[in-house]
């Protein structure tokens, strides 16, 4: 479906309702309820604490001097829940008269540690208490969001989640995964802000320096672990992080941060928010701007050691021979010994949002909103090497009618080449523009006095891409997709100790065959504090459109001059019928391609899960999870020698045909026999044109097993000291191996990783956690990237301090001891990064 005829069968009639509604609600009686809310241990007022009236959609914040009001409520006994981190969630009543103002005030006392009373929205895509969840699901300490905020660097809020692999290269290029089987573009958690999904059209990963809004402005960060294509449909492999952005009501002022610290790092955020139309109408908008320096470092020397000077000291078995045409942005090669001379260009980051909500009088919201980011020179790991993005626009839109029981969202995500981005390998520029058109609904149920809930969503997608043929060949290029989906689930609590969850979606497209998603998961839980979750589910990841279609230079053609005089002196006369320099039509320079390869089929795993959650006391808790997943069609990292549309090199029609398998098996093995020439050897070929090219491709290959287990717990020692942690495993075993072509499916995954983290908070606005996060060493093998990435302990701390009810100060440190370090083979070798800086709320 085209995107104009998404949006009239879709988006318009959805649109034209939404219209209708401040008309049909207006007559409700309406008023508004304000009050101060106080720690119970001193009276002290405490901002951000969030102030919502149950059952409906009206949330506001607490002010820097903790007072709020909620406005446009309906009339009639009301019920006001306060929730703040650290801090027992508590119910006020009110009631309410239409036209007029009633005062609750509240205070909290402190409940540092407990996952009873935490509720999360992602495991069922309705709300929930976290001990009910069908599936793993973590939610993120805002004080964690605040503190790593500075860094721009949003992955980091997920080091203290248990089974996560961070895996990153450079200051803001990073895999987000779990349960294993990572990759230089890992693909398998599907990320989400507000829906709305985050990836890029044209390799379907994330890209973290085009998030519009700072880390500290997230509501809600919820990780789910494992499979969830069954509510998410693609991609959601192994499993989603969701992003929430506060409604305008919720953050009423202005918000203003500065920091900066070692790379030369700067970052700048502004937020402005407010209401009008007496409390009816909201709008809310963010700045901001990101700088810093870069660990990545060129590999343009003619010698090809680059990789591995920048890896001494840290690996000898990881650093490989890897030379790059081009340096980074910024320097130039010395025209003799082709290293990089000069200043290499910072990454730069810029982004603004805007949006407007209107608030129904039956706790509907109406949002429209836009944005647009600007990021400049970071440096990603892709398959065919390392490719610097020179300038690049992502604008997106979003409309959405959020209700208790209902919402409809449609949104659009662009990606635009403002500047070519290019292959580091060939030196060959990339362009990409590209639109994602998307529509969804969802509508949820209760009955039985809500012991039986049903979830029930449809959802429409179209994207169109044009790589300019920089990517992809003429005849796939400039091209539009679409993908359509039905999802629902239904839970049903036979007794406060006993609920069943059972989901099911179906997702279909022009580019990959019909999938359906089941998932079924028993929770049992004893008491209120502890339960108990037994799911199995199906997920699958589509190919995206590099693995579909790609064509591009994989980097330096090869030459082969030496090895066609070995052939002629080895043949003589056989080849006298083929011009000196052409037995690989241009010796001298045998193009490398990656291509990619429009049969793979999309993989799929099949998850059984055991889970327990619960409060060991008022002062400890305890998560322990265990996983066994069953995965078929992966689809391979750049391989040569796996896609059978391109088989085999054969000599040219000059050679006599007698001698033509002898010459070919002759080339092969003296290609094959040396360590240096032997992935030549697997992928020389010849093109659908005739030509001589090596070529690395994707192939649908093998069956795995993988298995782990992730214990967390925490323990609050008093009131103000707690320390937190986890310890992870993992493990797995490949069915088939592509021994064919000499090479393995590895997991890209250490088989241990662990967190601990202690941190001090104090009522009088002191707040610093430390912490040490540790991994054990892996083989590592993606697209041209293969080698061992050494076992790691990195050290962590933030701290802030509250000045005044206006202003605090804050600094946030990684690794700092400064261990040189690296997560995947290719990627750069990172070190220290602290930064420090201040927040002004008004």
């Amino acid at each position: 479906m085209c995107a104009s005829r998404l949006v009239r069968r879709v988006v318009a009639p959805w649109f034209l309702a939404t219209l209708l509604l401040p008309g049909s609600l207006a007559a409700q009686a309406l008023g508004s309820v304000s009050g101060t809310v106080t720690r119970a241990e001193d009276g002290s007022p405490i901002a951000g604490v969030t102030v919502s009236v149950k059952g409906l959609s009206l949330v506001t914040v607490t002010s820097p001097k903790g007072q709020y009001l909620l406005q446009r409520v309906p009339a009639g006994s009301q019920t006001l829940v306060f929730r703040w981190v650290g801090y027992a969630a508590t119910e006020y009543p009110a009631t309410v008269a239409g036209d007029g103002t009633v005062t609750v005030d509240a205070s909290l006392s402190p409940l540092p540690v407990s996952l009873a009373d935490l509720v999360v929205v992602g495991a069922s895509r309705t709300p929930e208490r976290q001990v009910q969840a069908p599936s793993e699901i973590s939610s993120i300490d805002p004080r964690v969001l605040q503190s790593t905020s500075v860094s721009g660097q949003a992955p980091m809020v997920l080091r203290d989640v248990p089974g996560v692999d961070l895996t990153q290269s450079g200051v803001n290029d990073f895999n987000v995964n779990a349960r294993g089987f990572n990759s230089s573009l890992n693909r398998r958690v599907l990320v989400l802000q507000d829906g709305r999904d985050l990836s890029i059209a044209f390799l379907g990963a994330q890209e973290w320096t085009g998030l519009s809004i700072p880390t500290e402005d997230f509501k809600k960060v919820e990780f789910v672990s494992g499979p969830g294509s069954a509510l998410y449909g693609a991609n959601s492999y192994n499993g989603v992080l969701d992003l929430g952005t506060p409604a305008a009501r919720e953050v009423v002022g202005t918000k203003f941060t500065v920091g900066g610290g070692m790379l030369s790092s700067r970052k700048a955020d502004l937020r402005q928010a407010g209401v009008f139309g007496e409390g009816r109408y909201g709008y809310r908008f963010n700045l901001g701007y990101t700088r810093s320096d870069t660990w990545s470092r060129s590999r343009t020397s003619g010698d090809g050691l680059d990789m591995r000077r920048e890896y001494a000291g840290v690996s000898d078995t990881a650093a490989q021979v890897s030379r790059e045409l081009r340096p980074l942005l910024g320097q130039t090669r010395n025209a003799t010994t082709g290293a990089a001379e000069g200043d290499r260009e910072p990454i730069v980051s810029l982004y603004g949002t805007g949006r407007v909500d209107y608030y129904a009088g039956n706790g509907s919201v109406v949002t429209a909103e836009g944005g647009v980011t600007r990021t400049e020179n970071e440096v990603f790991v892709t398959g065919i090497g390392r490719v610097q993005v020179t300038g690049a626009l992502r604008p997106w839109a979003r409309l959405a009618l959020d209700n208790p029981g209902y919402n409809l969202m449609a949104y659009w995500n662009g990606r635009r080449t403002v500047d070519p981005q290019y292959s580091l390998a060939s030196g060959a520029p990339l362009e990409e523009t590209s639109d994602i058109f998307h529509a969804e609904g969802q509508k949820n149920f209760s009955f039985a006095d809500d012991r039986g809930r049903f979830v029930v969503g449809a959802s429409a997608r179209s994207i169109n891409l044009d790589t300019e043929t920089t990517l992809i060949l003429p005849q796939n290029d400039n091209r539009s997709d679409s993908y359509y989906a039905g999802f629902a689930q239904f839970s049903w609590e036979f007794s406060p100790a006993f609920r069943l969850v059972a989901a099911a979606r179906y997702d279909d497209g022009n580019l990959i065959d019909g999938q359906f998603s089941p998932k079924a998961s028993l929770v049992v839980s004893p008491d209120r504090n502890h339960s108990f979750r037994f799911t199995v589910n199906r997920a699958f990841q589509t190919p995206n459109y590099s693995e579909f279609f790609l064509r591009a230079a994989a980097g330096a053609p090869a030459n082969f001059s030496l090895l066609e005089a070995g052939m002629r002196q080895a043949f003589g006369a056989a080849l006298a019928g083929v011009p000196s320099g052409q037995l690989f039509d241009n010796s001298a320079a045998v193009p490398v391609w990656a291509r990619g390869n429009a049969t793979l089929q999309v993989e799929k795993t099949t998850g059984l899960e055991f889970g327990y959650r619960g409060d060991l006391s008022r002062r400890a808790y305890v998560t322990l999870e265990g996983f066994y997943n069953f995965l078929s069609d992966f689809v391979t990292d750049l391989l040569p020698g796996v896609n059978p549309a391109f088989q085999a090199w054969t000599a040219p029609a000059a050679v006599p045909a007698s001698l033509r398998p002898t010459l070919e098996g002759a080339v092969r093995g003296a290609l094959l026999g040396s360590p240096a020439t032997r992935l030549a050897g697997l992928g020389l070929t010849r093109t659908e044109d005739g030509r001589t090219a090596i070529v690395v491709s994707y192939a649908n290959a093998g069956k795995a097993e993988m298995w782990g287990a992730n214990l967390g717990a925490g323990w609050q020692m008093t009131d103000r000291f707690r320390v937190d942690g986890y310890l992870s495993w993992f493990d797995y075993e490949v069915d088939k191996d592509l021994v064919a072509v000499g090479d393995q499916l590895l997991s890209n995954t250490p088989e241990w990783r662990s967190r601990m983290a202690l941190s001090y908070n104090s009522p009088q606005g002191f707040d610093a956690r430390v912490g040490v996060r540790t991994s054990s060493g892996f083989p590592w093998a993606a697209g041209v990237f293969m080698g061992w990435v050494e076992p790691v302990a990195l050290f962590d701390a933030d701290a802030g301090y509250r000045l005044n009810n206006h202003f605090r100060i804050f600094a946030s440190g990684t690794n700092l001891f400064d261990t040189p370090w690296y997560s995947l083979v290719g990627g750069s070798v990172n070190g220290a990064r602290v930064l420090g800086g201040v927040s002004a709320t008004f």
